[in-house]
């Protein structure tokens, strides 16, 4: 339960701001002069303060210079009936959150109380996180029960060089975690080498992993260190990792039980110090049940499972998220009652990513420190897929100019579904310029799932781009 101190000479004010603040089950402490409410601070832990600045025996601003020295990480509003710009401005250097005039607005009270006490959580969390070893996991942030959870895990897995499997849906922080449990390992020094295995074409895999030696194929001008020798030393984050091929996967396990690897088109032996960090949007038992994926991989890799939970299921956390990425981009901003709710409500199908990607949106496109509901909604819209419709021309153009697949209407329903599915992505790949993000944002799927899909019909990524 967070802790407020009322410092206000008025008994009105603080008998009704303490009733709708203990309305808000929030701890209230009241006093009428600075002084006193210096004694209340020695001995209770305040996480707010209302402050007045017109008060007896010690005024209001230089009861603020004095907390602010002792007590640095409380946060503090200032009000006044009496205020003027110079009052305000020299306020505000001297670190308060906001300032309110009075009459007060009760709604705004509570909206300013909230926020207030949101960046006081963020930054209590910062600070915890830097006690941990390389302070890694500021970066993970929140304080919902499942991200406290994982903090934990992640410093308790850094200490080790066991295997880690982080699962989750895209956009949910697996790198960011990934990331926290190498800087906040023995290893931090050393590099951190990532591979997005549903990036790279089947065909370049075990090159990329392992590297090659010149001439060892068509396009080996020259001689190339792969991800593991890289990562000597280091850690080895292997993205996607669902959607690498089972030759592949043979010789990355062969990797993790002898702790060597040969280049491709070499008989030398290298060996190699790789702690290896998993991670996949894929349920992988399931890929084992259906053969897809080894399943003596799959207990190699999963020693310490991490799942990133999506951002629904972790509402608590949003507005301190959303609070970081705003100051990462020089933005302060308040955030109004219904604007806290529709970010409560939104179901975040791009999660963390979703998120980051609004606060840009925020910054470059909302004027001013407070942003309503309808206006937060209207930022929202903006993200959303445009899903335009089909026209006859477009139907015509697929008909005329490529045709469907000959004698796909006499084929059994599979085997139609599987030609016609081949027909559709060789249509809408060459109709968005080869361009892998193009083509999978305008058929509603993601890159990594575009990629599996090329590679299980045998389509040519030779012409193929990333952007």
């Amino acid at each position: 339960m967070s802790k407020i101190l009322i410092i206000d000479d008025e008994p009105g004010i603080r008998k009704t701001l303490a009733s709708i603040l203990e309305d808000e089950k929030f701890r209230v402490f009241t006093c009428e002069d600075a002084l006193s409410g210096i004694e209340i601070l020695k001995r209770e832990p305040i996480d707010l303060i209302f402050l007045d600045v017109l008060l007896p025996k010690l005024g209001g601003i230089e009861a603020l210079e004095r907390i602010r020295k002792e007590w640095p990480m409380t946060e503090i509003i200032m009000i006044s009936g009496h205020a003027n710009i110079d009052m305000a401005v020299r306020a505000v250097k001297l670190g308060v959150f906001d300032f309110l005039e009075k009459p007060l607005s009760l709604e705004k009270v509570l909206t300013v109380c909230r926020n207030a006490l949101a960046i006081k959580k963020l930054r209590e969390e910062n600070n915890n996180l830097k006690k941990i070893s390389r302070i890694a996991s500021e970066d993970i942030i929140g304080t919902s029960a499942i991200i406290r959870n994982i903090r934990e895990t992640v410093k308790q897995a850094a200490e080790s060089d066991a295997r880690i499997l982080i699962t989750g849906e895209n956009g949910a922080g697996k790198e960011v975690i990934a990331r926290a449990i190498h800087q906040c390992s023995s290893r931090a020094n050393s590099p951190f080498i990532d591979v997005n295995c549903a990036a790279i074409p089947e065909t370049l895999i075990e090159s990329e992993l392992f590297g090659h030696e010149r001439g060892a194929f068509t396009d080996a001008v020259s001689t190339r260190k792969g991800r593991f020798e890289l990562a000597h030393g280091g850690t080895l984050f292997l993205d996607e990792i669902g959607d690498m091929s089972l030759s592949a996967q043979a010789k990355v396990l062969r990797v993790i039980q002898e702790q060597k690897i040969e280049r491709l088109g070499s008989e030398k032996t290298i060996e190699t110090d790789v702690r290896i960090i998993a991670a996949t949007n894929q349920d992988l038992e399931k890929a084992c049940e259906e053969g897809r994926f080894r399943r003596d991989l799959f207990f190699r890799l999963n020693v310490i499972p991490i799942h990133a939970p999506p951002l629904r299921e972790r509402s608590e956390d949003i507005i301190m998220l959303l609070h970081n990425f705003l100051n990462t981009l020089n933005k302060n901003l308040i955030l109004e009652t219904d604007a806290q709710e529709l970010l409560a409500s939104h179901d975040w199908p791009g999660n963390v990513r979703e998120l980051k990607n609004l606060a840009e949106r925020i910054a470059v496109m909302h004027q001013g420190d407070y942003i309503t509901g309808s206006e937060l909604q209207k930022l929202l819209n903006n993200n959303k897929k445009s899903k335009r419709k089909t026209s006859s021309n477009d139907a015509s153009l697929a008909g005329s100019q490529t045709g469907l697949p000959e004698g796909i209407l006499e084929k059994n329903y599979n085997e139609a579904k599987e030609n016609f599915e081949k027909f559709y992505l060789e249509f809408q790949l060459s109709k968005n310029g080869g361009i892998i993000t193009r083509t999978a944002e305008a058929i509603g799927i993601y890159p990594s799932n575009l990629h599996a899909k090329l590679r299980k019909h045998s389509i040519s990524t030779a012409n193929v781009k990333e952007e």
